[in-house]
C-alpha cells in the first residue's frame, strides 16, 4: 500500500484529506508542524510528501529543502490561492507539483498519482530514444551523447564529463524527452503532457522550474529557450 506523509497544521484540513486519500486506498501518516513532519520522513517508509507551504517550527518550503539534501522521494506541494511566490519557491526547493488550496481532492488523487507514476517509472520518451544527437562511437549501446553529457536510456544513468549525475524521477524524464528530440522546440504544453503526464492544462511553471533544475546538473547552455515556444536540447 502507498504511503504518504501529510504535513498539515489545520486540524480540519489534515483529517478531511486524510480520511479522503484514505477512501482511495492510501495509507496515511500525518504531522501538524515542520519539525514533527522531518522527524516523521526521517523515520521512513514513506512514497510520497504532501507538505503545506505554511507550516509552524519550520515552513513547508525548508521542509522540502531539508528532505532534498537526502532524497528524491516525491513531494507535492500545497499553497493557498496559489500565491506565486509560495509555488515558485516550492518548485525551486526541489518539489515535483503543487496543488491550490482549498483542495479539490479529485484533482489532488490525480496529482498524487501522476507524481507517483513518474517516480515508480521513468517513461520511455514520446517517439523513442533517437540517436540524431548522439556520437556515432555511442550509438550502437544506446547512450546518446551531447557534448561532455551521455545519457543512458536503458539504464537511466546520466553523466557529466564522465562524473554520474544524480537526477530526480521527474528531471530524469524531462532528459530523456530532450534527447529524444535533440535540436528540436518542444513546447511547454508538450513537456506538461509528455513528462508530467496531465490530461489538462498545467502551469508552465511547473515546466520552467524543472528546466532551471536540470540545467544547474547537467550544464546552463545544453538547454536552449526559446522565446515564446518553448526549449530544446543543443546537439552538440
Amino acid at each position: 500500500m502507498t504511503c504518504i506523509l501529510l504535513v498539515e497544521d489545520d486540524d480540519v484540513i489534515r483529517k478531511t484529506v486524510s480520511m479522503a486519500l484514505g477512501r482511495y486506498g492510501y495509507q496515511l501518516d500525518t504531522a501538524a508542524d515542520g519539525l514533527s513532519g522531518l522527524e516523521a520522513f526521517r523515520g521512513g517508509g514513506h512514497d510520497l510528501l504532501v507538505l503545506d507551504v505554511m507550516l509552524p517550527e519550520l515552513d513547508g518550503i525548508s521542509l522540502c529543502r531539508r528532505v532534498r539534501e537526502s532524497s528524491q522521494v516525491p513531494i507535492l506541494m500545497m499553497s493557498a490561492r496559489g500565491d506565486s511566490l509560495d509555488v515558485v519557491s516550492g518548485l525551486e526547493a526541489g518539489a515535483d507539483d503543487y496543488v491550490v488550496k482549498p483542495v479539490d481532492i479529485p484533482v489532488l488523487v490525480a496529482r498524487i498519482r501522476s507524481v507517483l507514476r513518474r517516480a515508480a517509472a521513468p517513461a520511455e520518451p514520446s517517439g523513442g530514444a533517437s540517436s540524431g544527437g548522439a556520437s556515432s562511437g555511442e550509438a550502437s549501446s544506446g547512450v546518446l551523447t551531447f557534448g561532455e553529457l551521455s545519457v543512458d536510456p536503458a539504464a537511466l544513468e546520466v553523466r557529466l564529463s564522465g562524473r554520474l549525475v544524480e537526477l530526480a524521477p521527474t528531471e530524469m524524464r524531462l532528459l530523456l524527452e530532450f534527447a529524444a528530440h535533440p535540436g528540436i522546440v518542444l513546447e511547454r504544453a508538450t513537456l506538461l503532457r509528455e513528462v508530467w503526464d496531465y490530461g489538462w492544462d498545467g502551469d508552465s511553471r511547473v515546466v520552467d522550474l524543472c528546466v532551471q533544475r536540470l540545467r544547474k546538473k547537467i550544464g546552463a547552455d545544453l538547454i536552449e529557450t526559446v522565446r515564446g515556444f518553448g526549449y530544446k536540447l543543443r546537439r552538440s
